[in-house]
């Protein structure tokens, strides 16, 4: 099977929803559903991360980070940490946790190796969309966060698949583009319930057209993304730069420009960068 036909056939799969995923990513989504419960109050959902060590540790660490913690005061316990996030944080939380589960059955080392920078760009955009949404576009930050964990999700899906189909990695960024990443990325944002306002924000994504500066949650996204300084290993986006002229990116905004502002920001960038690459 050549590298188009695998990626059709995956995203056919996707489709119809018959999707596989690692035992370890169905406890994770049962864990995101019972967040995306209204009825879920901070006492419940301190359990929920409670039970699990890997998220408690990471959701204390967000919580004290520059991003959450402008008052200096640290914490050490789960339940202050979901009162200051708030659920909506956790989410995304145990989003990032599903998408890198998504690799945790591989163990050919360039997948690995591609999956690790995948993440590594993904934890980028992230916090980038996260400090944009909040000091440029005014979208809601953890909604601009949680996108930015998705934003790729398609490509870690293929990626935990790639052993199955020998040289769907071999060819041109292109093919990706053209003949993957919208068919399974669809098929793996629905399957995940992701909302619509986010795969509506990724789908911009795809297409590569922004407003400067940004205006809504698909500009920031994208914005982000060509902030980002590690790169996609899957592809550059269209309407992506590379890192050099990524820095070259600046706009006015009120009495300063994005630049000073993302300078102003580099270190909540930092704080929440940190934490997800935990």
């Amino acid at each position: 099977m050549n590298r188009l036909d695998a990626f059709k056939s995956i995203a056919a799969q996707a489709s119809r929803g018959e999707l596989t995923f690692p035992t370890s990513v169905d406890a994770s989504l049962k864990l995101q559903q019972a967040l995306s419960d209204p009825d879920c109050h901070i006492d419940a959902a301190t359990k929920l991360v409670q039970a699990n060590p890997l998220l408690a540790a990471r959701t204390v660490a967000i919580a004290n980070s520059v991003a959450y913690n402008r008052s200096g005061n640290e914490i050490a316990g789960v339940r202050a940490a979901v009162q200051r996030m708030g659920v909506r944080t956790l989410q995304s939380l145990v989003a990032a946790l599903i998408v890198r589960q998504l690799g945790s059955a591989v163990s050919d080392p360039l997948i690995k190796a591609r999956m690790a920078q995948l993440w590594e760009h993904t934890a980028h955009v992230a916090a980038l969309a996260q400090v944009l949404a909040r000091r440029v576009s005014k979208v809601d930050p953890d909604t601009a966060m949680f996108a930015g964990i998705m934003h790729e999700v398609g490509g870690f899906y293929m990626l935990s698949r790639a052993a199955e189909f020998p040289g769907i990695l071999d060819g041109e960024p292109e093919d990706w583009i053209e003949h993957g990443e919208q068919e399974i990325g669809r098929g793996v944002l629905k399957k995940l319930a992701v909302p619509e306002a986010v795969q509506a924000s990724v789908e911009a994504l795809w297409e590569g057209l922004r407003a400067l500066p940004p205006e809504n949650l698909g500009d920031t996204l994208l914005l982000a993304n060509d902030l980002a300084p590690v790169a996609s290993p899957l592809h550059e986006s269209p309407g992506a730069t590379t890192a050099q002229a990524a820095r070259t990116i600046d706009c006015e905004l009120g009495e300063g420009t994005l630049n000073s502002i993302m300078r102003e920001s580099a270190a909540e960038v930092q704080s929440l960068l940190a934490v997800l690459m935990l």
